[in-house]
């Protein structure tokens, strides 16, 4: 029984590994504006262009105008956890200029408690988002504690949620309510799903639920709490708490998941996994990525350019995204000799948490970025202009998207929000209509 992908790359580009080998270098537009790639050109008119369709190798340009080379920092300790928290309060980097938030940029904090005594008369934000192409469906309450992951299966009506209380539930699409409550009496740590099949990150196992036929199945052989996982090349990989990437091989019927070699190179927890271009994309709390081939199973290269734990990983066009606890995000690009090199660094006030990536209505593709300070920020690619930003009681640590213009996002609470993207096409809604209104 193969392990089929299905997971949904609207607007996210797919590159061939042959394409991705091949990629070169070449000179930028120099009508674009330098400052408007950095997100800080005050000048209205500019002189130079401020063009969202900006030639596919934009970042290499950026890179030596624009890239501060990052302060000396200090790794986690103990766990991600505990270096979130203590990352979250480091200061930024001085070289960057930042503007600061209005008050009208700024959520209020005594509304997201639900004390605002000043109602209309009060100077910041009264809203869960700041934007105007999305908008909020919904607020699935349940959980009791933070939700950690997020699915939504292939041609499915059930949303599936997991959560570190040690419960996963499933909500129904048509109706929003929660219509089953799986108790698994252990930390979920991480949730994923490729076709029809449902997988759970759990300490030491992983369990697989097929929502076809029924079938489910432990998967053991991990040391720790599983952290991550992903599915690419008919194999389902799988990153722990002792630094060791798992992998299964899709089998027969009667034994769909057969142990391949295991990959070790991290000297700490594997937290971040992403495929593309026949690669495999590792990151970890001794602050380094991998690049492990597909076909051989092989380290190819290892990252190193992040100072704390890199959180997520995201491959877009012909381009790797990291973040950081470090407060960065990183776009790595191909050298002309096929390795990985940082070509561009995008800082944030705060510690980054996860990374996601899809199109907006009018088919530009956005970066969503989970931050420690309770926000998600909306980046419009490659010029990193801010489309909006989310609120949340706590910071938001998981982050899903799915067709048809829909999002979700998890925090530390256990709450679990539903987002749209408004005058989304008809003919990429794959979903059921009354998903639209759950």
């Amino acid at each position: 029984m193969d392990i089929k992908t299905a997971r949904s790359t609207v607007g996210w580009t797919q590159k061939s590994a042959a394409h991705y080998n091949r990629l070169q270098t070449a000179p930028t537009s120099p009508g674009v504006c330098t400052f408007w790639l950095e997100g800080r050109c005050k000048r209205n008119p500019c002189r130079f262009l401020h063009e969202a369709s900006l030639p596919r190798n934009v970042y290499h340009r950026a890179t030596k105008l624009s890239m501060p080379e990052d302060g000396p920092g200090k790794g986690p300790e103990s766990s991600v956890v505990n270096s979130a928290n203590s990352s979250s309060r480091k200061g930024g980097d001085s070289s960057i200029e930042k503007n600061p938030p209005t008050a009208q940029e700024k959520v209020c904090r005594y509304w997201i408690s639900g004390n605002c005594v000043k109602g209309d008369a009060c100077p910041f934000l009264h809203s869960w988002f700041q934007g105007v192409d999305f908008a909020m469906l919904a607020k699935l309450e349940g959980h009791k504690k933070g939700v950690s992951g997020i699915a939504l299966p292939s041609g499915s009506t059930m949303l599936y949620s997991g959560s570190k209380d040690g419960t996963v539930r499933i909500w129904d699409c048509h109706t929003g309510q929660c219509v089953q409550v799986i108790n698994l009496r252990g930390e979920v740590g991480c949730f994923t799903c490729e076709g029809p099949w449902v997988f759970v990150g759990m300490p030491n196992t992983v369990k697989a639920w097929n929502i076809e036929n029924g079938a489910s199945y432990d998967i053991s052989g991990l040391v720790g709490q599983v952290h991550t996982m992903e599915v690419g090349n008919n194999m389902l990989f799988a990153g722990a708490e002792d630094g060791t990437i798992l992998v299964w091989k899709g089998g027969s019927e009667a034994d769909p998941f057969q142990m391949a070699a295991p990959l070790w190179g991290h000297t700490q927890g594997v937290v971040s996994l992403t495929v593309g271009r026949d690669r495999l994309y590792s990151g970890s709390s001794d602050q380094t990525i991998r690049v492990w081939d597909l076909h051989t199973l092989e380290c190819v290269q290892e990252l190193v350019g992040h100072t704390d734990v890199v959180m997520s990983l995201l491959c877009w066009d012909q381009y790797l995204i990291s973040c950081s606890l470090d407060q960065t995000v990183k776009v790595w690009g191909a050298t002309e000799g096929g390795s990985l090199e940082v070509v561009y660094a995008h800082h944030e006030d705060h510690g980054i948490l996860a990374l996601s990536g899809m199109s907006d209505g009018g088919g530009k593709p956005v970066l969503l970025c989970a931050c420690i300070d309770n926000t998600v920020c909306l980046y419009e690619l490659p010029s990193f202009t801010e489309r909006g930003k989310l609120f949340s009681k706590r910071e938001i640590r998981t982050l899903q998207t799915a067709p048809g213009g829909l999002f979700f996002t998890g925090d530390a609470a256990g709450m679990l929000s539903v987002w749209n993207w408004l005058d989304f096409p008809k003919n990429q809604q794959q979903l059921p209509h009354s998903m639209e209104s759950c």
